[in-house]
């Protein structure tokens, strides 16, 4: 088992598939660019969703749920959302499928094709926004906050498992509000939620900012973001909040009638993060024996090993295992016992190291009596450390809790390291080749962004909020001409 991993030196696109598949959380669909995520993916994935779901709420926020079929007609209301995602969408066109009576097999029925075609949704702004210029009417029905947690469909032409696929898990956040200043408000509070999800919960430090003009989400007036630094020096945009101004009321004829009677457009956000945060998560933390999770997210946070030798001493460890285990969970730890009997102790460590429990109990007949256990650290391959069985609990606990902040100081020290200020052209392109993020003066212009990227594969991952970094007036590296602040640079996935 422990050579199921490719090394990350080796070949960082292998390794990182290597884990995800050995560690059980995803495999390959019959479709293409699709994933089947398995058990202990999707136990990841809903306590990511658990602890996003009860930060929506703290912020006034309801979970409803709208249609996964949306007519073109709507996606073509909006000029530039169509123009945005015309070219991945899926289409369903016919209602049923009959046998090919010439050749065989099935075809699509030509009197069940549909009067309109249907869009699998790629986002569901236009059908929310249809319902929602039924829904208001007056200022009183605002503001309007939900929240759905659903699958989207992006016909995608290269895949990769949670990273990029043409089916995924997310969720969208839609709101509606009487003025701007609420709207953008809206937008920047819940950009502020994905920032401390990633930090406090994923550790994983990010950067914060806004999209430029050529990466903004069709149909916004702003996205804002949040991006991170992968181990191999890729950036991966982990968030993003968008302010949809008041384009989407207008395309959808969303109107209110203000405190004063005055009819007015809505004005609206959206903000959505998605399963690609478990490709995040992994290529944060995980090392060449596999995966490596934080405790607050990790399905099973402590898991207990029992060693024994023959039937007496089984009975002995299982039985101060099963109080053990009981003490554990009373104290609110995700705790297992893996008490199976078909593999030995050796395999079962591995196991656990490889799918990322962040602490592992060893409990052998020494242990009992000595009153011990042995307890060993994901983050920390190959120490070990005896410790007292009473007040485990609280042991285990201090223990999680070290070892969360160590896994963000961690990748905190990594992105520093790899985040470079850029005084020349020639200094950029070699800080990009090398990987990280690269502070550098943009002069503003789309064409300059465009052939920046042409040349050197570097996309602009954001343009930083107000006191976010410190923005002195320059010039571009490359044109010579005055830009207004540094710029984030990397390339990306």
């Amino acid at each position: 088992m422990a050579d199921a991993v490719t090394a990350r030196t080796d070949d960082y696109s292998q390794w990182y598939l290597d884990v995800v598949r050995e560690a059980k959380l995803a495999d390959y669909s019959p479709v293409r660019g699709c994933m089947v995520i398995r058990p202990h993916g999707y136990a990841l994935w809903e306590h990511m969703q658990d602890a996003l779901d009860g930060m929506f709420k703290e912020t006034g926020h309801e979970n409803a749920y709208f249609p996964l079929f949306v007519p073109q007609s709507f996606l073509e209301r909006e000029a530039e959302h169509v123009e945005g995602f015309a070219k991945e969408v899926a289409l369903v066109t016919h209602s049923r499928l009959v046998e090919d009576e010439d050749e065989g097999g099935l075809v699509p029925d030509p009197e069940s094709e549909l009067g309109e075609p249907l869009v699998v949704r790629p986002t569901s702004e236009t059908v929310i926004w249809n319902k929602y210029a039924d829904w208001i009417q007056s200022y009183r029905d605002l503001p309007l906050l939900m929240n759905q947690w659903a699958n989207v469909v992006r016909w995608e032409m290269r895949t990769r498992l949670f990273l990029r696929t043409t089916e995924f898990l997310w969720q969208e956040g839609h709101t509606a509000h009487a003025t701007r200043k609420e709207a953008e408000e809206e937008t920047r509070r819940m950009l502020e939620v994905y920032r401390t999800f990633a930090e406090e919960y994923m550790a994983m430090p990010v950067f914060a900012g806004v999209k430029t003009e050529s990466e903004r989400f069709p149909g916004a007036v702003n996205t804002y973001c949040i991006e991170a630094l992968m181990q191999d020096g890729r950036a991966l945009q982990a968030g993003t909040s968008h302010f949809l101004g008041q384009n989407f009321a207008k395309a959808f004829d969303c109107t209110f009638a203000n405190q004063d009677n005055e009819e007015e457009y809505v004005w609206a956000t959206s903000w959505g993060v998605s399963t690609r945060l478990v490709g995040g998560l992994i290529m944060t933390h995980s090392d060449d024996q596999g995966l490596v999770l934080p405790p607050k997210l990790a399905p099973t946070q402590v898991v207990i090993v029992p060693i024994y030798f023959d039937d007496d001493q089984q009975t002995d460890v299982m039985n101060r295992a099963d109080d053990l285990l009981g003490e554990l969970e009373d104290a609110g730890l995700r705790a297992e016992l893996d008490a199976r009997d078909t593999q030995r102790p050796g395999w079962k460590f591995a196991e656990h190291e490889l799918q990322g429990v962040p602490v592992r109990l060893g409990l052998g007949p020494r242990d009992l009596e000595n009153g011990t256990v042995e307890l060993a650290r994901r983050d920390q391959p190959g120490d070990k450390e005896n410790v007292s069985q009473g007040g485990l609990a609280d042991r285990v606990r201090a223990t999680l809790e070290e070892m969360q902040q160590d896994l963000y100081d961690r990748a905190k020290a990594h992105r520093e390291e790899r985040t470079r200020t850029a005084t020349s052209y020639d200094e950029f392109k070699k800080a990009v080749a090398e990987g990280g993020f690269v502070w550098a003066h943009w002069d503003g212009s789309e064409e300059t962004e465009a052939r920046i990227q042409e040349e050197t594969k570097a996309t602009i991952r954001l343009v930083p909020l107000p006191g976010e970094t410190e923005r002195q007036p320059g010039e571009d590296l490359l044109t010579g001409e005055p830009s207004e602040g540094r710029v984030l640079f990397a390339r990306a996935y």
